[in-house]
């Protein structure tokens, strides 16, 4: 595959985006991807006896656990998502799979405390009778670059909803991507390159960017201002400080109650509906095929930027100010 940079390189690049209009092709790519999830799936299943159904979004969020990453903001979506469902039994609910996965440093007792949310979310979700075969939540032991092999083939939805600002760039994104999955993110690190190249209208963006962010931080934004004006997260804040997730120590959330509702410094009451919104146009998405593979196999097409190939010229001529001795692979 050439990705070299100029001319040519874009109208190839162009060139295996138009493959989204063939129908054999989205066909023989969809296949692709649910083979992934089946492995994954059957992986899954024989690792920790948690089964998952391939037909539903894999929505799936893998990374450090950290607060700027925003596993929160994620987990609170999916509470909102699983109170929505039981109260709207009736609609035709987008099926959905969450995959949590990743560590946290030794001493950082915060991302501990998301752990152990993400993990009582899934006790709550999974257990419950009600949402059975629309939600499921999962959050995969042991985390390793091995893990995320058979994870990232798997993923339809990349989360990447870092607070505005503050990732200096990944790569989980953009290996996700290259594997197909739709990516929801703010404009942070990486995703600003990878909606560059992509397109635009090929990423799901939601929520303030880093100026604003840094207006929010300047005033001390709280976020029971947040919270007061979406019934739908005060819900949610709600059943953190009641003990609906964590019936042996009712208070065991409180400390993430407080940091929501005083000095939001990762932005996550903040950017909460926005963010809620987003995931809808998700579901939207996922109810139209030919749309979401349209996105999919552009996401995959476009991602040639990205190589190796390309960033070692960059920096070989840019930065180290030498001559790379090795072409650019060829089709």
């Amino acid at each position: 595959m050439d990705f070299a940079s100029g001319d040519v390189g874009e109208l190839r690049v162009e060139q295996r985006g138009q493959r989204a209009q063939d129908a054999a092709f989205r066909a023989n790519f969809r296949q692709a991807k649910q083979a992934a999830k089946v492995r994954f799936a059957e992986w899954l299943k024989s690792v920790t006896g948690q089964a998952v159904d391939p037909s539903t979004i894999f929505d799936t969020q893998i990374k450090r656990i950290h607060e700027y990453k925003r596993q929160l903001l994620n987990l609170l979506e999916t509470i909102a998502l699983y109170q929505e469902m039981r109260a709207r039994a009736h609609e035709d609910h987008v099926p959905r799979v969450k995959i949590f996965a990743g560590k946290a440093a030794m001493g950082y007792d915060r991302a501990k405390l998301i752990i152990k949310l993400a993990n009582e979310v899934a006790r709550v979700v999974n257990s419950d009778p009600d949402v059975a075969g629309r939600l499921k939540v999962v959050f995969v032991p042991n985390y390793s670059v091995t893990l995320a092999e058979t994870i990232i083939p798997a993923a339809d939805l990349s989360e990447q909803i870092s607070t505005a600002g503050m990732e200096a760039s990944g790569t989980g994104n953009m290996k996700l991507a290259l594997n197909g999955a739709l990516t929801i993110g703010t404009l942070d690190g990486a995703n600003i390159e990878i909606r560059q190249h992509v397109g635009a209208e090929n990423v799901i963006i939601f929520g303030m960017n880093a100026e604003e962010v840094a207006e929010k931080r300047r005033t001390r934004f709280t976020g029971s201002a947040a919270v007061e004006a979406s019934p739908r997260l005060a819900a949610v804040v709600d059943s953190l400080a009641n003990g609906m997730f964590a019936p042996d120590d009712a208070g065991r959330f409180v400390p993430i109650v407080k940091s929501l509702c005083e000095y939001d410094h990762f932005m996550v009451a903040a950017d909460f509906d926005a963010y809620w919104q987003a995931q809808r146009q998700v579901d939207a998405l996922w109810r139209s095929p030919r749309d979401w593979w349209h996105i999919a196999i552009r996401n995959t097409a476009r991602m040639g930027w990205f190589s190796s190939d390309r960033a070692v010229r960059e920096y070989a001529k840019e930065i180290w100010g030498v001559e790379c001795g090795f072409p650019l692979a060829r089709e």
